[in-house]
């Protein structure tokens, strides 16, 4: 376990000296390099930084106004018969826009239900079955500047409900 843990103390060092030095053995000026590319991703992260803040005020609104606890009550029956305990919903939903802000709705989980619980353990494979699905679009799309998606929502949506139902069966194996 200690060389596992050295090693991943040394690999960003090394990953730094290691690039650090291929530009220098190919003659590139490699702190100028460096201050162009903090640039461009500055520039990156102001163009992005407002589809971000509507993407969190959107969640934040959902979640404040009830409307996310109002929708889980309404489809609970349908989602426990298919193995979806009601608790687990809500971030199931949310993680399609926020990453974030479902882990928040998980840590609500563990802490009402337990990590070990039917659906803790759910919550934290659903986590990394799926996809924040609008934020992924709309930041990497705005970025890229792609305009023509055709099928991309579609395919992470259908995407994301495999996952969900990959969550399920590997669950109720698991418990």
């Amino acid at each position: 376990m200690k060389v596992i843990l050295y090693l991943s103390d040394m690999m960003i060092p090394f990953v730094v000296f290691y690039i650090v030095g291929i530009g220098i053995i190919q003659k590139n000026k490699v702190y100028d390099d460096f201050i162009e590319g903090a640039k461009d991703g500055l520039k990156t992260v102001v163009g992005v930084m407002p589809t971000m803040v509507g993407l969190m005020i959107g969640v934040g609104v959902l979640s404040s106004s009830g409307f996310l606890n109002f929708f889980t009550k309404q489809i609970a029956k349908v989602t426990l018969k298919i193995g979806l305990p009601s608790a687990v919903v809500p971030a199931m939903i949310v993680r399609m826009f926020s990453s974030s802000a479902a882990t928040g709705l998980v840590l609500d989980v563990f802490k009402q239900f337990g990590t070990d619980s039917y659906e803790g353990l759910l919550s934290s494979i659903m986590m990394s079955s799926t996809e924040t699905i609008f934020y992924t679009m709309s930041v990497y799309f705005m970025t890229a500047k792609v305009t023509k998606t055709r099928w991309t929502l579609a395919g992470a949506l259908i995407s994301t409900l495999a996952g969900i139902i990959a969550s399920v069966i590997m669950t109720k194996m698991m418990i």
